[in-house]
């Protein structure tokens, strides 16, 4: 009987604890695979999320920020999305242009970002500047200019991402014709010959760099740190540049379709705050647009500093963006 009785309550508390869980809210929030992946800062988001927000947090993943941009396209009005986390500053006009977004509401004063920002509808979470990553054992002397790297016939084999489907892929398409101009093509042309190949994603370019298969990658001039920290590894550089770096700024926005308004609303504004933006350096490898109570992490504060931001507005990549592919596809399909 005592045996039956337990059995019974035991029963009954599960059912009461699955009920709980069936009850609590769900925040869904697209984002790219490498932020809620194995070694990126999306379990210590959902945890610390979570833990005050007495719901349940699920991310969608798409493989980057121009994917995520196309899911949203296709999914229109029917999109399951909350929020979205990893939008490319690059493709910001173009993502609002589906109409999709409402306005974040969250306070963005005071930002540690290298531009002011004033947009009402998306939220920078971290920022990095492009650059070329190489390994300082087999490349004593890298290029000092993106001009030296470019026409540089006997130059350093790179790796690159492909402009339509990576968002450094795209950064440094704009980076090309900033410097260059209407002679971006020309450029194109000369440095082709020692382009690896172009991948369709960080990942797939930054490992061929690190299997030997190029001397340099086009990746961030926080990426040293990871290598610094992960594997204690202090010969992994980024090259700074004479002309400056282009600037890459990732972005969060809230649907205007979302059925838990409340709670999305709650996330941007927890985006903004220390137990997000504290995750940002070692998490994602990026530099946070808030700096943690406890400052930057010492792997953060000796990195390329570069004397000049280099930038398109969202508004004119959305206006040349197929222009500035057609010339990058003719220049390096011949």
């Amino acid at each position: 009987m005592i045996r039956k009785f337990v059995l019974a309550a035991g029963l009954l508390a599960i059912s009461i604890g699955v009920a709980a869980a069936q009850s609590r809210p769900v925040l869904t929030v697209y984002t790219y695979g490498s932020f809620a992946g194995k070694y990126g800062p999306g379990k210590l988001i959902k945890d610390r999320f979570e833990a005050g927000c007495g719901c349940e947090l699920t991310f969608v993943t798409a493989e980057d920020a121009g994917s995520l941009v196309g899911r949203l396209r296709l999914e229109g009005e029917s999109t399951k999305a909350d929020v979205v986390v990893g939008l490319d500053m690059n493709l910001a006009a173009e993502a609002k242009a589906l109409g999709l977004f409402a306005a974040h509401q969250a306070d963005v004063k005071n930002l540690s970002l290298p531009i002011a920002w004033s947009d009402d509808t998306f939220i920078p979470f971290d920022w990095g500047y492009l650059a070329f990553v190489y390994d300082a054992n087999k490349l004593p002397n890298p290029p000092k200019s993106l001009k030296e790297l470019v026409d540089s016939p006997n130059g350093p084999k790179i790796v690159l991402q492909d402009p339509r489907t990576s968002a450094p892929g795209l950064g440094f398409m704009l980076w090309m014709r900033k410097v260059y101009g209407d002679e971006a093509g020309q450029a194109w042309g000369r440095l082709k010959p020692r382009v690896v190949t172009f991948t369709k994603g960080w990942s797939e370019a930054y490992g061929l760099f690190m299997k030997g298969e190029a001397d340099m990658v086009l990746s961030y001039t926080t990426s040293p740190a990871y290598h610094a920290v992960a594997e204690k590894k202090d010969n992994f550089k980024a090259a700074g540049f004479t002309e400056g770096h282009y600037l890459h700024v990732e972005l969060a926005g809230m649907t205007r379709t979302t059925k838990q308004a409340a709670l999305a609303k709650s996330f941007m504004a927890f985006v903004l705050s220390e137990p997000f933006q504290s995750a940002m350096p070692e998490g994602n490898w990026m530099m946070p647009v808030k700096d943690p109570a406890a400052g930057l992490p010492a792997a953060f504060r000796d990195l390329v500093k570069p004397s000049k931001t280099l930038l398109y507005t969202p508004e004119e990549v959305q206006q040349n963006r197929r222009t500035f592919t057609d010339e990058w596809l003719n220049a390096t399909s011949r």
